[in-house]
């Protein structure tokens, strides 16, 4: 098979599987987005409370002892 033969196939292949997807409607995307979103925000604020706390163990109660 030649190189152009294969490329033949192959896109003809991924025509065929881009007609079997089930494309999500736009009520659903917009949900899917908001939970994107929101979860984003929730993690970012589990990061920042993990960084706020262990900046405060780190820094004030550790280098209070050595100061």
């Amino acid at each position: 098979m030649s190189r152009i033969t294969g490329a033949k196939v192959f896109l003809q292949e991924c025509v065929t599987e881009m007609e079997r997807v089930t494309w999500p409607d736009r009520e659903q995307l917009r949900n899917a987005t908001w939970v994107v979103i929101l979860f984003t925000i929730l993690l970012t604020l589990v990061i920042w409370l993990m960084d706020f706390v262990s900046s405060l163990i780190l820094v004030d109660f550790i280098m209070g002892i050595f100061s």
